[in-house]
C-alpha cells in the first residue's frame, strides 16, 4: 500500500477514488510510565515510554486505515493525516485518515 501526505503520488496516476478511510486506537498510560514521567518532569528530558506508546499507537491506527483501504479495493492512500485527542484522564486517541485510491505508474 502506497501512502502519501499530499494529494498525489509522484510518478503515479490516480485512476479511481474509493473514499475516506480511517483507523484509530485509544491508549491508556501505564502506571510505571507515569512514575518515570514524573521523574523526567523534575529533571527534564525525553519520556521514552510515552514516545514508544505514541509510536505504537500511530502504527496501529495506520494499519487499521490501510486494512480498510484494502477492503475497498484501493492500492494507495493520499492526503494521509494523523490527529490525537484526549478522551479521558490518562487516555488518548490516535486517529489516522486519508483518501483511498487506485493508482498506476505513469508511462
Amino acid at each position: 500500500m502506497l501512502l502519501s501526505n499530499i494529494e498525489t503520488l509522484p510518478g503515479y496516476q490516480i485512476l479511481e477514488f474509493k473514499g475516506l478511510v480511517q483507523g484509530n486506537t485509544i491508549r491508556a498510560k501505564h502506571i510505571g510510565r507515569d512514575f518515570m514521567a514524573g521523574l523526567k518532569n523534575i529533571v527534564g528530558g525525553e519520556i521514552k515510554g510515552y514516545t514508544e506508546l505514541l509510536s505504537e499507537a500511530r502504527e496501529e491506527a495506520k494499519g487499521r486505515m490501510v486494512a480498510q483501504a484494502k477492503r475497498k479495493g484501493a492500492n494507495a492512500i493520499v492526503n494521509v493525516r494523523f490527529a490525537t485527542s484526549s478522551v479521558m484522564q490518562g487516555a488518548a486517541e490516535l486517529f489516522a485518515y486519508g483518501t483511498a485510491v487506485v493508482v498506476e505508474e505513469d508511462r
